[in-house]
Parts: C-alpha cells; sequence; structure tokens
C-alpha cells in the first residue's frame, strides 16, 4: 500500500508544479488554490508512504520521479523542449531511484 500512497503523492506532486507555474506567483487566485489544494493533499499521501519507507528514501523518490513527470508533461503538453542533456539528466534520476529501490527501500 505504501507504493500506492507514494504514487498518489507523486501525481499531486505533478499537479502542485502545473498549478504553480499557472498561478503566476500568486497571480491567479484558482491557479493559487489548486497549488495549494494538491499541495496538502501530496503532503498527505506523502506522509503516508513515509510511515513505511524511511524518510530519505521515500522523499528522493516523490521529489525524483514527480520532477521526471513534471519534464515529460511539459515536453508533452506545454511546448517545453527536451534536449539531449535533458535527456541524460531523466536517465540519470531514474538510475538514481533505481539504486535507492535496489539499497533495500
Amino acid at each position: 500500500m505504501n507504493w500506492i500512497y507514494l504514487g498518489i503523492a507523486v501525481l499531486f506532486e505533478i499537479a502542485v508544479a502545473i498549478s504553480a507555474g499557472n498561478a503566476k506567483g500568486f497571480a491567479h487566485f484558482w491557479w493559487s488554490v489548486s497549488t495549494l489544494v494538491t499541495g496538502a493533499i501530496g503532503t498527505y499521501f506523502l506522509s503516508l508512504a513515509l510511515l513505511t519507507f524511511p524518510v530519505g528514501v521515500g522523499y528522493a523518490i516523490w521529489t525524483s520521479v514527480a520532477g521526471v513527470g513534471i519534464v515529460v508533461l511539459g515536453t508533452l503538453f506545454f511546448g517545453q523542449r527536451l534536449n539531449l542533456k535533458k535527456i541524460i539528466g531523466i536517465a540519470m534520476v531514474i538510475g538514481g531511484v533505481v539504486g535507492l529501490q535496489l539499497s533495500g527501500a
């Protein structure tokens, strides 16, 4: 169940990034509300996942997977460019998450 909680937390963290980007420094009310609400929900599910994950490992996986998700969505839906350096960075992040998992998390 801890992986499900972590997965939900990742989805909400991605929603936080999208909402925060559209809030434009909290200038747009509903995007600002979305940022705060999705952040709270994501943090709640992360806290549930951290009942069984070591804090450092769970947090690292949460932020890393969400970061990759944000880059991918930015490329697919928001016109952001994906270049070789970004692809290498994503591969390194994924390798790091796999390494954390293989370490016994």
